[in-house]
């Protein structure tokens, strides 16, 4: 039987303070109505000084490994997708692995925005099944909240901080990821990116976007990924028992769907609560809808995400 990467556990960390759009609305030229109508989005949570990319990405571990059945010790491999890492270096990846109290796997971070988990996940799943590694640590973590312009209305309402966690155990069967898809064209890095970084401005910098053209490549490209990599698979769209896409904008779920003649109660959505976390969006869903019931094992998933960048990429997991 073929060699897999399956998911043998799932966890997620959100920070303690939940904002909503109304308190928002307090210090920011906006309101509850005008968020909801154009993005889908209500609450998110904002971390505080003691909550970091690195601790919630731990907290979400932690509750991966317990739904798992398994010890921190069993595990050899730690891929932490994040694009707001605690610090330039080390790598969060280690902190976690500190945390955990594992004295040695391999451990290193990822970036590629909010496609991060994606690749993450893929990186992962390839090192398993060459056997560098029997079990892995896949996260998608980000406090977004400090990096954002809070001035800018555009796009402050629409991001919040979290992680989330999957358990990858490799192992001969049906279950598991089926097929992965990477994207990336650098020639759209205009259009969503932070104008900042060590090697240019030596600050951290703000997030900027034109929303506008990056809803018009989002719907293409994650229709686009979504058939490749089922085609990939040697599976139909009418196969799919959920798809569990990156939490951007209600619009853009809704477009998606469309444009593949998915029926939206296929789709897992969580914006509405948890707002754009980048590479914790598609985990942090992904625990969401298997802990409430709705996913259940044996369901074929679709995940998928896009990012700046460009980057985007799906996979075809067997639950």
């Amino acid at each position: 039987m073929t060699l897999r990467s399956i998911i043998a556990g799932t966890g997620s960390a959100l920070p303690k303070r939940c904002v909503s759009n109304a308190e928002l609305a307090k210090t920011i030229d906006t309101s509850d109505e005008w968020i909801v109508e154009r993005t889908g989005i209500r609450s998110r949570y904002i971390a505080d000084s003691t909550e970091t990319t690195a601790t919630l990405a731990t907290d979400a571990c932690r509750r991966a490994l317990e739904a798992a059945g398994m010890d921190a010790a069993d595990i050899g491999l730690i891929v932490l997708a994040t694009a707001t890492p605690d610090q330039t270096f080390p790598s969060s990846a280690t902190k976690v692995q500190a945390s955990l109290g594992i004295d040695d796997c391999i451990a290193f971070d990822v970036h590629a925005v909010c496609t991060g988990f994606l690749y993450a996940l893929t990186v992962a799943d390839s090192m398993l099944r060459s056997g560098a590694a029997s079990s892995a640590l896949v996260i998608g973590a980000e406090t977004f909240s400090r990096i954002l312009d809070w001035e800018d209305r555009g796009t402050c309402v629409l991001f919040g901080d979290g992680a989330g966690a999957v358990v990858l155990k490799a192992e001969r069967g049906d279950r598991g990821i089926l097929a992965t898809r990477l994207h990336a064209d650098g020639r759209h890095g205009d259009l969503l990116y932070v104008d900042g970084g060590a090697s240019t401005t030596g600050t951290v910098g703000k997030l900027r976007m034109k929303g506008r053209e990056v809803f018009r490549h989002a719907v293409k490209n994650l229709a686009e990924v979504l058939r490749e990599v089922l085609a990939d698979a040697g599976l139909e769209s009418d196969d799919i028992d959920w798809v569990v896409p990156h939490q951007a904008n209600a619009r853009i779920l809704d477009a998606t769907a469309k444009k593949l003649n998915l029926p939206p109660e296929k789709v897992i959505v969580t914006v509405d609560r948890h707002a754009n976390t980048s590479a914790a969006s598609v985990p942090l869903a992904l625990d969401t809808a298997i802990r409430d019931g709705r996913i259940k094992r044996g369901d074929l998933l679709v995940l998928e995400a896009m990012g700046g960048g460009f980057t985007w990429g799906a996979a075809a997991v067997r639950y």
